[in-house]
């Protein structure tokens, strides 16, 4: 019996804030998976290691958690005024299916450097030190992304003194502005998709729960951490150990989804796990980390935990951190109550494995909150480069 030959695809292992994924340039890839459709997402989850009915990706690139199950596809950009175009892919570990209802935040940072590095920048943009400015449109929610590349001796600059909490070592600092981050109309409404800035979310079998739906970076649902039984400091193991939970935080977002108008039918939410995203808040206090850290809660402004495809996320998603600053920055929201209330313009909140500070500018349009530009800091670092190997007839 004979069987197809593994092919080889051009790829990069990097990791971007708090998670890492396989990136791609669209050109590199097999003729018939450069186009949507089945073809490129079998090839991705082949590539990944996806669909393993024991959650563990052995056989392929992923990591086992929503934060490592991910790929990017890079190109040269259609869209005037950008440099690159980057379409984001969140794979799925047990189904077969690949999401791309939203952006990664975190790998958004790694797509500058991935950018200059495999050729997609022009040479004469590029200092011999200093920075380079990335224009990047995200392709998923039509948005633009502005990253700030540090640049030493021609290359991207890749070591650093930069510390991010859920990171293990430093590595050099990338800005990252994410630009009018808010939903467009034709994306569910503004960024307020209800109209409100909190609402009654009414979830059988849980009650009625008092929630901020939010449309900016990721549709986002948060509610109160107590009105759940919790205090807002919980690590990852006290919740994705506990089936009754998890089963508890996908039924609120299931109706939340509904509620935002991103689905029409419950049923529907089982085919969208990567969007929205359901956190919960508390105001606050002091904690120790996942990795043994002490969090004052003089140095926070909130604690926020939040799930992704599933699970607590062991930092938090840079999508939905664009999330928060955006409703922290907005008085009345649950988030901006939970930090004191007021107007804002930064948080820092506490998470599973530290802390993260994020900015944000809103302005009301017409009555409508909008807002106009998020800011935070990641870096970005190379793991791998070269290419991978899937069996020819994978896809």
């Amino acid at each position: 019996m004979s069987h197809a030959a593994q092919v080889k695809i051009p790829a990069t292992y990097m990791r971007g804030g708090t998670s890492k994924g396989v990136f791609f340039r669209r050109d590199q890839l097999p003729e018939v998976a450069q186009q949507p459709g089945k073809a490129r997402d079998a090839m991705l989850l082949r590539v990944i290691g996806s669909p393993d009915p024991y959650q563990k990706q052995i056989d392929g690139m992923g990591g086992a958690t929503s934060s490592t199950s991910k790929s990017v596809i890079v190109s040269k950009s259609e869209q005037p005024g950008h440099d690159v175009d980057y379409l984001f892919g969140q794979v799925s570990i047990d189904k077969a299916f690949v999401d791309w209802s939203g952006n990664c935040g975190n790998l958004s940072a790694a797509v500058g450097p991935f950018a200059v590095h495999s050729g997609l920048i022009s040479a004469d943009r590029i200092p011999e030190n200093g920075t380079v400015t990335v224009r990047i449109w995200q392709v998923n929610i039509g948005k633009t992304i502005v990253a700030h590349v540090p640049i030493r001796n021609g290359e991207v600059q890749e070591t650093g003194d930069f510390e991010l909490d859920g990171v293990t070592f430093p590595a050099a600092e990338v800005p990252v502005e994410f630009m009018d981050p808010a939903a467009d109309d034709g994306d569910s409404g503004a960024m307020f998709p209800t109209g409100n800035l909190r609402d009654q979310l009414e979830v059988p079998g849980i009650g009625t729960l008092e929630a901020t739906f939010i449309n900016a970076g990721i549709p986002t649902i948060f509610v109160h951490a107590e009105a759940l039984g919790y205090t807002g400091v919980e690590l990852q193991g006290a919740i994705n150990e506990d089936p009754k939970a998890l089963a508890m935080f996908e039924l609120i977002r299931a109706h939340g989804a509904v509620k935002m108008g991103l689905i029409t039918t419950l049923s529907e939410a089982e085919s969208r796990q990567h969007t929205p995203k359901v956190a919960f808040v508390a105001g606050p206090q002091s904690y120790t980390t996942s990795s043994g850290k002490t969090v004052a809660a003089s140095d926070i402004d909130l604690v926020v935990r939040a799930l992704s495809m599933g699970k607590l996320h062991h930092a938090m998603m840079g999508t939905a951190a664009v999330a928060i600053g955006a409703a922290a920055a907005v008085p009345g929201t649950i988030v901006n109550l939970a930090a004191g209330g007021g107007d804002r313009t930064e948080v820092t909140f506490g998470h599973p494995s530290g802390t993260l500070r994020v900015g944000a500018e809103v302005a009301q349009v017409k009555g409508q909150w909008t807002a106009t530009k998020a800011l935070m800091s990641r870096s970005a670092r190379i793991l791998m480069e070269g290419w991978v190997r899937i069996p020819g007839d994978s896809f």
